[in-house]
């Protein structure tokens, strides 16, 4: 539980500084609600013998930024924690998450991740017709400004 609290922080700090927009926070929040709900589902069906969420289902949550959700559910559900090889891809899903994330506080990173809502906020701009509509969408997808 308390790693939890650790990425909470990590995200908020990492929003504060305005290294990343808000959306980044919501959906990796909203991945680990999913991956969450995914393992519970496996851990039920598993104890009633009916059909199992495939592996691969949940580390492609895990790798998109559900990790933490899925690291929750294996410490409070006690469920993948001994399959030696599933703990080991999902520690390198974990590890490309870090590591991506630390590459966004990178210069190349963040020149990208710029491009990326510049690009994104055009699109806004242009396709959405209410003004508060794409005012709110450009709040989460922007970085923070300081």
């Amino acid at each position: 539980m308390k790693s939890a609290y650790v990425i909470v922080g990590i995200l908020g700090l990492s929003y504060y500084f305005s290294y990343t927009p808000l959306a980044i926070a919501v959906f990796l929040f909203c991945l680990s609600i999913l991956s969450y709900i995914y393992y519970a589902r496996d851990k039920k069906a598993a104890r009633s013998g009916a059909w199992r969420v495939p592996e691969n289902t949940l580390h492609l949550l895990s790798l998109c930024g559900g990790w933490p959700g899925a690291l929750l559910a294996q410490q409070k559900l006690r469920h993948k924690t001994q399959k030696t090889s599933f703990r080991g891809v999902f520690w390198l899903t974990v590890l490309l998450n870090v590591g991506g994330f630390v590459w966004l506080h990178s210069t190349g990173g963040e020149r990208l991740l710029k491009s990326a809502i510049g690009g994104a906020a055009d699109v806004s701009r242009r396709y959405i017709k209410s003004d508060e509509l794409a005012s709110r969408i450009l709040f989460f997808i922007k970085l923070r400004e300081t």
